[in-house]
């Protein structure tokens, strides 16, 4: 028997709706790092600034590697908004709750043996090491709480209220922001006052996300404990998750291999090529946000057995992700010298980035495909194409790289670009077969 069909309207202003919410929260994110460096700089030891650099390189390893409740609960959420399963709802958020709870506390237990893999690797000196295991067994007290806070909002852009996440990363960075310098340096408490404003900021932000959450599911039927823990459902689960874990390591090898062979081609070039990897970062709060966009509308239209949605939200969202790589390319082409400037002060520095600033500026236009397509496999729930494809243009990299390396860093650069634009070349050709599996019923 054909799935029921629940039609919905696919707008300009529903993009946008989506997606400026989302790019503003990302963009929240760097300003904290600063502001954290600027108190600790403040302490006047470069131990406890080289210790909260460190420390935060191992956290965000950490969390990142969980990263998927966010993806992964959006994608579910969507599809389960789709088919007004309001039941399956309010089920989706409780199992990935119980995951981040059940993961944040696996990482908080492992905690000593994070602390010596990432120190024997790292080898930072012992005044670094002793600031870092100081930052980093009080910010894993906060693993639990980041984790719920990341399935929160992956739940809340699933039913398409990103405006409600911005509201709560704005509150979890404003108030880690004010904490950093209250408890960092008012109250002297140093490089541990840090770490303990991220954790109580990250309390904070959870208990109003599941406040917000409590309210918006307040008069629905609550989900049986069959319903919770259905083994089917879980097991989705745990595989969705499994496969955007495997893109992530895939996606962050990538990038640690660039940066790699840009150290071993000297100082400059490693420095150069810092400095204009920020362009793909700054490049990235843009495209991820109507990457999400994508991720609601078309894990609506999936769950709610609506091709025409999906087409629409499919061709709506790229419109607009083509449009903005574009500008930001343009943008970085004219104003790159500037923004390269504004970084670097060193001038042998920046002669050596200006040398592959077209190669950098282009960035976003080679990438706007692979933001694109991961999107909609997101919020599809197609993770296991979206690993494998991965992996393909992971190996088409290193390939690239081989081929392009008596090129030295402009090889370099050239397989990065390669390795873009296979992620989502390799994606849109598997894209109709996909769409045709998917509603073959309707």
């Amino acid at each position: 028997m054909p799935s029921p069909t629940h039609p919905f309207a696919v707008t300009h202003r529903m993009v946008f709706n989506l997606a400026v919410p989302m790019t503003l929260a990302y963009l929240t994110t760097p300003l904290l790092g600063l502001v954290d460096t600027a108190v600790v700089g403040r302490l006047g030891e470069a131990s406890l600034i080289g210790g909260l650099a460190v420390g935060a390189i191992l956290i965000d390893l950490a969390l990142t590697t969980f990263n998927f409740l966010r993806s992964g609960t959006t994608g579910l959420t969507a599809q389960a908004f789709g088919r007004a399963d309001a039941v399956e709802i309010q089920a989706t958020l409780l199992r990935s709750l119980m995951t981040g709870a059940t993961c944040g506390l696996i990482l908080l237990a492992l905690t000593p043996l994070l602390l010596a893999i990432g120190l024997y690797l790292m080898d930072p000196g012992d005044k670094v090491a002793i600031a870092t295991q100081q930052y980093v067994q009080i910010r894993m007290f906060g693993a639990p709480l980041a984790l719920g806070n990341y399935a929160v909002l992956g739940w809340l852009i699933g039913l398409g209220r990103t405006k409600t996440g911005l509201l709560l990363q704005i509150v979890l960075n404003g108030t880690n922001i004010v904490l950093s310098f209250l408890m960092g340096l008012q109250l002297g408490f140093g490089i541990e006052g840090v770490a303990a404003a991220t954790v109580i900021s990250e309390l904070l932000a959870l208990l109003l996300g599941l406040s917000i959450c409590h309210r918006l599911l307040a008069g629905g039927e609550r989900p049986s404990s069959k319903r919770l823990f259905d083994r089917a459902a879980l097991w989705r689960l745990a595989n969705l998750n499994a496969d955007i874990m495997l893109r992530s390591f895939a996606l962050l090898f990538a990038f640690a291999f660039f940066t790699a062979q840009g150290a071993d081609l000297g100082e400059q070039t490693l420095a150069a090529n810092a400095v204009l990897m920020n362009f793909l970062m700054i490049a990235s709060y843009f495209l991820d946000g109507l990457a999400t966009s994508a991720e609601q509308l078309v894990g609506r239209a999936i769950g709610a057995n609506y091709r025409a949605g999906f087409v629409r939200s499919l061709r709506l969202t790229l419109a607009w992700n083509l449009c903005m790589a574009a500008l930001l390319s343009l943008t970085f082409g004219l104003f790159g010298e500037a923004l390269i400037a504004v970084m670097t002060t060193l001038e042998s520095v920046r002669m050596e980035a200006s040398h592959y600033l077209l190669l950098a500026a282009l960035l976003p236009l080679t990438g706007v495909l692979a933001f694109q397509m991961d999107g909609v496999f997101i919020g599809a729930t197609w993770s296991r194409e979206m690993s494998r494809m991965m992996l393909v243009s992971l190996s088409a990299y290193l390939i690239a790289w081989w081929l392009l390396r008596d090129f030295a860093n402009t090889g370099l650069w050239l397989a990065l670009h390669i390795f873009l634009l296979v992620r989502g070349l390799t994606l849109s050709v598997r894209l109709p077969v996909r769409v045709r599996q998917a509603f073959r019923q309707s």
